[in-house]
């Protein structure tokens, strides 16, 4: 490797604006045996907690698992309301202990997650983990009650400092980083498309998307009209109601399960210096991938060039843009380009220069679920089923992102 994680131990306070969180080396120890969803839709009415034991159903019929051998439990804090130990006990009928962390489900955690899952099994506080992720936000919307631009605005110094300043909802803010993108590297608006375009082709032949066949032509692109400056409506993602699942367990128990287990190799995880306010980031042209990418490739001992496939939050094209460059997957500032050239459709392998990204259509055309849907994506592409397979997939690599920070989750095919 270029640099070790003892390396990146002593570097990773060396910069001026982020750093990368000293995880411990988990290569190999957690595998994925098992991954589950509900339907993704628009407004449904359908309660959150509801939609995560369906997606925890599917998961472990999925891996082949009765609900008895579940002994932990991942959700996430803050975000939209989740299920507790004893909703999955009251669900499934079951009465075991359940270990349980709040440190899970989507965004960075949906990479983070596998991280305290090893230490968990290290520890022998679990051995059958589940991380799941469910949110309502279209149906809130609708109904008028909770939104991401909620959540933003419950904080009391963005609703202080940011929102009087007309800098609110999250729209604006991503839009200054990409407009701010293009004056420093000439990005155009042109390369901007190729992201969203290509998203919308992956979301076109894939089941669960909710903008399949629906096409996106570069001229109906041009013709939409803007959200905020350079986003147009295809550069931002949906909101959906729905959830997703994945069960984890050690790598050696993962053998014993019909489905063949795809490996944890390596994770990362990176912020910015003071946040969790992006109007005072340094460098708004760059992400905290910066730093969570190079340390979960240390750990999974690969570079960016053995990467076969990604997964990229999409919150916003621009989004997405920066952060393939931040993982060194082309030069930084030249994202624009290497989209244009048709790099992330799923049928560009690496050999030919690309690197497929976001198979199923991310969250610009699949569905909002804040990221766990394309670490399901990914195992499944790993595993040699998905919808739209990349061919000869053995390496898989989940960006998360929340603004402030971000985070890279390695996966490989079990050697």
């Amino acid at each position: 490797m270029e640099q070790s994680l003892a390396q990146l131990r002593k570097k990773a306070g060396a910069h001026d604006w982020g750093a990368a969180a000293d995880l411990e080396d988990i290569s190999g120890e957690v595998a994925i045996v098992g991954v589950g969803e509900t339907a993704f839709t628009g407004a449904s009415h359908r309660n959150n907690k509801a939609m995560a034991l369906e997606a925890i159903e599917a998961a472990l019929q999925d891996a082949e698992i009765s609900p008895d051998s579940v002994d932990g439990l991942m959700v996430s804090f803050g975000i939209a309301e989740q299920l507790t130990p004893q909703d999955y006990r009251d669900y499934f009928g079951t009465e075991q202990d359940i270990w349980f962390s709040n440190q899970g489900g989507a965004m960075i955690w949906a990479a983070t997650c596998a991280h305290d899952a090893a230490m968990a099994i290290r520890a022998k506080q679990a051995s059958v983990i589940v991380n799941v992720f469910a949110v309502n936000w279209a149906s809130g919307r609708q109904q008028g009650s909770a939104s991401p631009g909620d959540w933003h605005a419950s904080e009391s110094l963005k609703a202080a400092l940011e929102m009087p300043f007309g800098w609110h909802p999250q729209p604006l803010y991503f839009a200054t980083f990409m407009r701010r993108h293009m004056h420093e590297f000439g990005t155009t608006e042109e390369q901007l498309a190729a992201i969203p375009m290509t998203f919308r082709q992956h979301a076109n032949s894939h089941p669960g998307a909710k903008l399949r066949e629906k096409a996106l032509s570069l001229q109906a692109y041009l013709d939409q009209p803007m959200i905020a400056d350079p986003f147009r409506v295809a550069d931002c993602c949906l909101i959906s109601d729905g959830a997703g699942a994945f069960v984890m367990t050690s790598t050696e128990q993962a053998r014993d399960y019909p489905k063949p287990p795809v490996v944890v190799a390596g994770v990362g995880r990176g912020m910015i210096e003071g946040a969790p306010y992006i109007s005072q980031q340094k460098r708004l042209t760059a992400t905290p991938q910066t730093f969570s990418a190079p340390w979960a490739y240390a750990m999974a001992d690969i570079t960016a060039k053995d990467l076969d496939v990604i997964g990229v939050y999409d919150c916003f094209s621009g989004t997405a843009l920066m952060q393939i460059e931040d993982m060194g997957l082309c030069q930084k500032g030249a994202g624009g380009e290497f989209a244009a050239r048709g790099n992330l459709h799923f049928q560009r392998t690496r050999s030919q220069g690309g690197i497929p990204c976001n198979t199923h259509g991310g969250l610009l055309a699949h569905a909002y679920v804040l990221g766990i849907s394309h670490v399901i994506e990914l195992v499944r592409q790993v595993r040699g089923e998905a919808t739209n397979q990349v061919e000869g997939v053995e390496v898989a690599a989940y960006a998360g992102f929340t603004a402030e920070e971000s985070s890279t989750l390695v996966l490989r095919r079990d050697a």
